[in-house]
């Protein structure tokens, strides 16, 4: 075969740095945004923190403007629908702005330093600190630390004696009798429960510390020394049989058992609190729903003026560079702004089609797919489900995350469809209504649920009622 050359014209998708970056941004939720941003300050000296958002900026009236003509270009697959490529996400604000007020100047010393939380001591120094002000002498003072150094998060002691006295150099001279006697007080130290060795011990540790006139506390102790098994089994005919109460003394003393703290050293644990920042807020504007941007979520970014216009006034090769960042300071800015154009327009979607959530709760949930908010906004799947995730919009009802709002249904039998959160809300709301003598099962909630015209399985309702950690009906009944 002779080789011969041949000239072919073809289109290739390419995504550009913009548009990486707009893909990018669209998919972080708002604190991982911010935190973007913030990184890019620092790099970029073209990028300045706006003090005043000027004219012409993007803000929360251009943002609305979004749900009139703003489209994503987002996946490759959408690339063809516009030969301008990323540099055409809306409209181009005069100055370079972004409006908002999240990222503030920290020229106010408030500002830049902020009050921070006193740290929580830990278990283990809370009781050796409980240790140094005992009236025990030096040699109980280590065996009962060395117990503490034992204990696990939830304050139990869950090596055997025994073996931690095997363990123990024989230089030490510390026996079983020892470890029993600190152990002993080491559960008198501080609040009932700390160094118990199993759940019933602990329980009964924390009866015992009661009042001697709490009513059924003999009982209650009994219960949990020996028949725990029973309580959690809810097999309360046996337990009046072994025990000799009638159904009063037993719904007193199982009172006192579920009002106890199974973890007495879960409080002493270093928590972490989740901070969610919502990106909409939703409000009810002459009897109708509307998402608007969150102002304090939108950074407030500009282009350096003074930069700019010394870049303007050379002409020499050093500036090459900061004709660069000037171009990136610009991509980053349009790409915020499509950011938060998309966010609202997807925002204003959910909002419509699930009206009837915001006036009556979760049982007013309409299935809702992506495709379906995908097709109305022509935008790309893929690009919705950026939209959605990990980011949050302020209700009336509280604060949701889109994917919230997404769900699947079931067919009802009048021929439309009832979503799976609506039923979860129905379950809900049928076992808070049951009689506890007399529990609903699963079949019956699925006969109940078919009497309205919702026809799903048991196995279905089994399936949400898991989902709802609801017990089940034989642990669900009650005296």
């Amino acid at each position: 075969m002779k080789p011969t050359l041949q000239l072919r014209i073809s289109q290739q998708l390419t995504l550009t740095p913009q548009l990486q970056q707009a893909i990018r941004l669209l998919q972080l939720s708002t604190l991982d945004m911010h935190q973007e941003v913030a990184r890019l300050l620092e790099e970029n000296p073209m990028l300045e923190v706006a003090e005043e958002p000027a004219i012409g900026a993007f803000s929360q009236d251009a943002a609305s403007s979004a749900t009139r003509s703003t489209e994503t270009a987002d996946e490759p697959e959408q690339a063809h629908s516009d030969d301008r490529g990323a540099d055409d996400f809306g409209n181009e604000p005069a100055d370079w702005n972004t409006g908002g007020g999240a990222m503030r100047s920290t020229d106010d010393e408030d500002e830049a330093y902020p009050e921070q939380a006193a740290e929580q001591a830990s278990l283990r120094a809370h009781l050796h600190n409980q240790l140094t002000t005992s009236s025990l002498d030096e040699k109980d003072r280590k065996v009962v630390g060395l117990l503490i150094d034992a204990l696990d998060e939830n304050g139990y002691l869950a090596q055997d004696l025994d073996e931690l006295a095997a363990l123990l150099p024989d230089e030490l001279e510390i026996t079983l009798d020892d470890l029993e006697t600190a152990l002993v007080q080491l559960q008198h130290l501080d609040q009932p429960g700390l160094g118990a060795r199993n759940l019933g011990e602990c329980l009964a540790l924390q009866l015992k510390a009661l009042p001697e006139d709490t009513p059924q506390r003999d009982l209650a102790v009994r219960l949990a020394s020996h028949h725990l098994d029973l309580v959690a089994a809810h097999d309360f005919s046996r337990i009046k049989k072994v025990l000799h109460c009638s159904d009063d003394e037993l719904r007193a003393a199982q009172n006192l058992i579920t009002g106890l703290n199974p973890k007495p050293g879960a409080e002493f644990g270093q928590s972490v609190a989740d901070y969610v920042v919502p990106d909409v807020v939703v409000e009810k504007h002459r009897n109708k729903w509307r998402a608007r941007l969150n102002v304090e979520a939108m950074p407030k970014l500009r282009v350096n003026q003074i930069y700019a216009n010394i870049l303007q006034q050379r002409s020499d090769k050093n500036s090459s560079q900061l004709a660069t960042q000037l171009q990136e300071a610009k991509w980053l800015i349009k790409n915020l702004q499509q950011r938060f154009d998309t966010i609202l327009r997807v925002a204003q979607a959910i909002v419509e089609r699930q009206g009837n959530f915001f006036e009556h709760g979760e049982i007013g949930m309409r299935p809702l797919v992506l495709r379906e908010i995908a097709d109305e906004l022509e935008l790309h799947e893929s690009t919705v489900s950026r939209s959605t995730t990990q980011k949050f919009m302020l209700t009336p009802r509280g604060i949701y995350e889109f994917k919230h709002f997404f769900g699947s249904g079931l067919a009802t039998e009048s021929g439309g469809t009832c979503s799976s959160t609506a039923i979860r809300e129905l379950i809900k709301q049928l076992v808070s209504a049951e009689d506890q003598r007399k529990p609903l099962t699963d079949s019956r909630m699925s006969e109940i649920l078919a009497q309205q015209g919702i026809v799903v399985a048991r196995r279905t309702i089994a399936k949400y009622r898991e989902a709802l950690r609801i017990l089940p009906v034989n642990l669900r009944k009650s005296l």
